[in-house]
This record gives structure tokens, sequence and C-alpha cells, in this order.
């Protein structure tokens, strides 16, 4: 191993910050980890994180809170079968690491004889070199982060004189993860992400519309110049000045444009949840049991890539020491694979994607996306437009929900317009998309040559745990497309 080599930098940096201030060192991590195979388990792990985060925000031209906050310890579970024992300790040395293996294997339950022996020295495993490992928070200092939203507020109010509220919100975090599996595995990864949101209230004649913006990804603070700040703020006042002039939503089966980038959130929730690898084992997704089949329209490709550089959806190695991957779920229409940690690809006997993901040392990890998108397609934006006689163009949603065993959705758009005789001619307010998942891919027409990732905003939920994830898609053309409106 070359000592240059970024993994072997980063397992070193994870080492001496999780491991050696608190008198732990290989032989007592892997100690303890043979302390759970007293009991007959199939693997086990301790997950070791220390994470910071610092957050500033702005309201009414005044920056009105910062916080900075530190987390730190370890999570130890065993897996027999389908079966989880885990537990947790904020307190990250020997004696409490003990603890938590004990507390493992007294509740595990018994089951299949051990595949592996803790006996062998660890090894390591290195993943990917997608991103810088410094520590975003001090790269500015406080000063020049009160600076950033005080700039983007006057780009705001600078934009229209109709803006009379300006909210915004920079946040850096940095966090270190160091993985020891019971197969002598040994991996680490060392995460900056900062985020910049900005929200904006205009009014005109009584009536009050709203805009907002923002991005980030795995950078320091560095990222946010002034380009970048006068983007941010311009598309928001725009999008709330556009719905100052919306016109009410036309209900019923439509024809829809989705736009490219952030639109791919419906993708996300209304499929990529449906094609994670629990619910399918469980028999609970719409797509299970379906590998092989047409599932969706042909010219629909869907990838799960956790390799993108500095994408805020991108992980060195996923929480179970595994590299991400670029995983193809759908080719072409045709149903390919599901996205799969250690225990679901185990159990459904599938290949490991590198999809292992938990909140913190405190969560237990289960199979989540990393930046979810659709391919592009044959056809110019401009000609999916001028395709469509009568129907909505979506350009951006607002929040939505979805039943994972019945891939049913409802999403809304926050900016959204009428397209008439293959022209986009006014904005519309208060449309709201529902559907089912599986069948809305069957419904794809069109697909854009133009697929985008949105800015770096997403976030994802799933049983109670947030991961940031990334989104994307070309533009789209959908027929038949249930539409809620207000008219």
């Amino acid at each position: 191993m070359n000592a240059i080599d970024p993994g072997f930098r980063t397992l070193a940096t994870a080492q001496e910050t999780l491991w050696t201030p608190y008198g732990l060192d290989e032989g007592k991590v892997r100690k303890a980890l043979a302390e759970i195979f007293t009991r007959k388990v199939d693997f086990a792990d301790a997950y070791f994180q220390y994470s910071c985060v610092e957050g500033w925000s702005l309201d009414e031209g005044i920056v009105k809170s910062g916080s900075f906050s530190i987390e730190q310890g370890v999570g130890v579970r065993a897996v027999t079968g389908d079966k989880t024992a885990f537990a947790y300790s904020d307190d990250i040395a020997f004696k409490p690491l003990m603890e938590a293996c004990k507390s493992v294997k007294a509740i595990a339950a018994s089951g299949a004889s051990a595949k592996h022996k803790v006996g062998k020295p660890l090894r390591g495993q290195f993943g990917l070199d997608l991103y810088a490992p410094g520590n975003p928070i001090p790269t500015l200092d406080s000063t020049a982060k009160v600076a950033i939203l005080e700039r983007i507020e006057h780009l705001a109010r600078g934009r229209d004189p109709r803006v009379k509220q300006v909210m915004a919100s920079l946040v850096g975090a940095w966090e270190i993860v160091l993985v020891a599996r019971s197969d002598g595995v040994m991996a680490a990864d060392i995460r900056p992400l900062v985020r910049l949101s900005v929200s904006v209230l205009v009014e005109e004649n009584g009536r009050r519309e709203s805009g907002s913006s923002g991005g980030g990804g795995r950078y320091d603070f560095g990222y946010f110049q002034e380009p970048l700040l006068r983007h941010y703020a311009e598309t928001a006042v725009d999008q709330a000045l556009i719905n100052l002039d919306a016109r009410p939503a036309p209900a019923g089966s439509q024809t829809v444009v989705l736009g490219a980038g952030w639109p791919g959130i419906l993708l996300h929730e209304a499929i990529g949840h449906g094609l994670e690898g629990d619910f399918n084992r469980k028999g609970s997704s719409a797509f299970s049991g379906r590998i092989g089949e047409q599932v969706a329209a042909k010219g629909v490709t869907v990838v799960d890539d956790g390799t993108l550089p500095n994408r805020r959806g991108s992980l060195n190695v996923d929480d179970e020491g595994n590299p991400t991957e670029r995983t193809v779920l759908i080719e072409d229409g045709i149903l390919r694979g599901y996205i799969q940690d250690m225990t679901n690809a185990r159990l459904m006997k599938m290949p490991l994607t590198g999809n292992g993901r938990r909140e913190s040392f405190a969560h237990l990890p289960m199979p989540r996306m990393t930046n979810t998108y659709m391919l592009s397609g044959a056809y110019a934006p401009e000609e999916i437009i001028a395709s469509v006689k009568d129907g909505i163009y979506a350009v951006n949603f607002g929040g939505g929900q979805v039943d994972i065993t019945s891939g049913k959705f409802v999403f809304s758009a926050s900016e959204a317009y009428k397209i008439e005789n293959g022209k986009v001619t006014y904005p519309i307010k208060g449309a709201t998309f529902m559907g089912n998942g599986p069948d809305a891919l069957t419904r794809v027409k069109m697909v854009g040559n133009n697929m985008q990732l949105d800015e770096g905003v997403g976030t994802c939920g799933k049983e109670g745990q947030s991961v940031p994830v990334g989104v994307g898609q070309p533009t789209l053309l959908l027929e038949g497309l249930l539409v809620g409106g207000t008219q």
C-alpha cells in the first residue's frame, strides 16, 4: 500500500480521530467484536462516527441564529439471518465499546453458525476519492459566513421591489466514519458537506407568493462565489414573481411535461424507494419479484450512482464500509436490479451495491438511495414541448408523499405553466400530480436529451432517518397523468 493513497490517509486520519484519543486500537476493537461471537451470529460490525455541524440563519436582514454542535459515538450490531441486534454508545472508549458488544450479544437471537471468525487482523478496504476530506467549517470565519447571507439577501431584494421578506440559511458539516467488521474489513470516510438555502416572499396588490432556491455539495464554503449567490437569489425571486401572475391549474387527466433536474424528486419518491432491497425482500414493493420484466416505457433508464464527484448524495464508502457504485436499476424499461445493503443482498442472493446508509452511529443501516436519476434520451426539450397540444409544464416541485406498497404518489408543483398548441403560455398555480409510480413509468412517451442533476439540496427520510441525496432527470413527457387543480 502506497502511503500517499487517499484511502490510506483517510483510514489513518479516522483512526487518529476515533480510536487513538480514547485508547482504542485494532486489537481492542477485534477483542470487542469477538465478544459478540460467543453467541452464534452471522455477522457483526462496529461503526464509529465523529460529526460537527455549524449553521447560520438570516431573516428580516438580521442574522438571528447561529449554532454549532459536535456528536460522536459508536454503534454495534450483530446479524443472524434476517434478525439484527443493535446497541450504541456516545462514549468512545474500550469499556463502553465492550458493554455495547455485550448488550448486542445478550439480545442477539441464536441462529446459524458464525460464518466469520474474528481472529484475523483487520485489513483496510479503500473506497473512492470523490471529494476533498478537509473540514469546511473553518474555511471561512464567522464574519465571512454572515457576509454570504447578507449578500444573498441584498441580491434578492435588488432583484425586484416587490420582495418583502428574505430568509436564508448556511450550513456546513464534517463527518468522519470508521467501520470495523467481523469479516476483517476496516474502512473509513471523511465527508464534508455544505448547503445554502434562500426563500423569498413577494407581494403585489395584496397577493403574496413565495419562491426558494439553493444548493451545495461536498465542498468547502469557498463553493459559494458571487455568480452562484446571484443565481440562487434570482431563481428564488423569479419563481415567486411568476406565481404572482399564475392562474388556477386545470384538473383532470393531462399531458404533463416535467422539467429537467429537481423534478427528479418525483422519480426518487415514486420509484426509487420502491426499488430499495428491504421493501422488495419483504414483498411490500410494487416492484417485488419483477426483475427482468418491462416496468417502464422503452427509453427509460434509471440509475443510482454514489460515485459522482462532490455530489451531495455521493460517498467514498457507504456506512457498512463498502465502496459505492453506479447501479443500473431500470434499463430501457426493463427492471435490472435493486438498491442493496449487505443484509438484504445476502438474504436475496443478489449483488451488493454499496447502498447501506444510516443517519448516525445511533441508527441501523438500511438500503438507501445516493444520487438517483434517469439518463438522457433522444429528444430536444423544445421538441417535446412543441409536440403537446394541450398540457402542463412542471418546472419545479414542492412537497410530496408516496406509499411504497402501492406506489401511489401525490406531488405539488411550485412552478408550472400551461402548454397550448406546442407553446408555453401562462403560469399556473395549485397543480397537484397524482398517480402510481410503476404506472407513471409506462406513461413516459418522450425522454429529453438534457439530463440535469439537482443543485444539491435533497434530503431523504425513511423510517425516521434522514440522509443527504441527489436526484435528476431530463425533460420528460408523460401522457394521461392525473392532475388535481383549482379549476
